[in-house]
């Protein structure tokens, strides 16, 4: 990835800087965003009976598989953070809701990997949800909750969906750039534990790499900086990892899904996604943990 994916970055971004998006027009009220959120679940069969949405600082998908407990933070000038949060901690909430219930509390039902838990996340945000004729399908309810406005036609949607943008955020970050956030904290966390970095050294490696790989001057601005995601307080060292696996992950399954099912994209634009979550199902879900996670894959 550190080899080609700066370069990518730049071609896409120069691509889609040809390209006219028409941005969304706001305010976006908390109210009518948790309602799209709660709509998008049930789209994307999330069960309400095992499970609930709430509100935090920090996105995250937690509790038990009989009662996964889901949160997102909104902003009223941007939905799309929020609407993008649901959908991929929706992916982690039908993961747990899957497991095999009747051996619920033995290892063998317990998720494989948080490698594979996010490629669960990531096949429902990155892959279903930035699909074209998903877009089809989220546009009516964005009309239902904000009204109509033409930032949600359809085609336009799927460009916002899709954008390209260097950010400080790691959370908010596309598809593209994500990865870029992954290799900052990796080559921290790898010179902290080698002992080659302090750290006092941290806000220095940071804007260095933020500079590098993303072309961002993070300097003096420590609100977006190290300290934004729960990881490293919690001591959650070599985990930042598993987000990237979990998006090549996603990508396998969904390559796959279409090779063993032609009519993939056709039936996605029709609104039936039970391809999508029944080949989940039978290959991830329910097989959790009874192979090593490289015999899963």
């Amino acid at each position: 990835l550190r080899q080609w994916l700066p370069g990518l970055i730049r071609d896409v971004r120069a691509r889609q800087s040809r390209e006219t998006v028409i941005a969304p027009v706001g305010p976006f009220p908390t109210a009518a965003q948790k309602a799209l959120g709660l709509d998008a679940m049930r789209l994307m069969g999330f069960d309400f009976t095992a499970g609930r949405l709430d509100e935090s600082t920090h996105p995250f998908c937690g509790g038990v598989p009989e009662d996964v407990r889901m949160t997102t933070r909104y902003r009223e000038d941007d939905f799309l953070p929020a609407l993008m949060g649901v959908i991929h901690e929706t992916g982690h909430g039908r993961y747990e809701q899957g497991l095999p219930r009747e051996l619920l509390g033995q290892p063998i039902a317990r998720a494989r990997s948080m490698g594979i838990h996010e490629s669960q996340s990531l096949s429902f945000e990155m892959q279903l949800g930035s699909h074209p004729a998903f877009a089809q399908l989220l546009a009516p309810l964005l009309v239902k909750h904000f009204g109509d406005q033409p930032a949600f036609e359809p085609g336009n949607l799927h460009k916002l969906l899709t954008r390209v943008q260097p950010g400080f955020i790691r959370v908010d970050a596309d598809e593209v750039t994500y990865p870029a956030h992954i290799l900052l904290r990796f080559d921290i966390e790898r010179a902290l534990i080698e002992g080659t970095a302090e750290v006092e050294d941290i806000p220095a490696l940071w804007d260095a790499k933020m500079a590098e790989l993303l072309g961002l001057d993070t300097r003096g601005n420590f609100k977006d900086g190290p300290m934004q995601d729960v990881h490293w307080p919690a001591g959650l060292f070599g985990y930042f990892p598993c987000y990237t696996l979990g998006a090549m992950y996603a990508a396998q399954w969904f390559a796959t899904m279409r090779a063993e099912q032609p009519q993939l994209d056709a039936q996605i634009a029709a609104g039936q996604l039970g391809g999508v979550f029944d080949w989940l199902s039978t290959r991830v879900w329910q097989a959790a943990s009874l192979h090593e996670t490289p015999e899963l894959v």
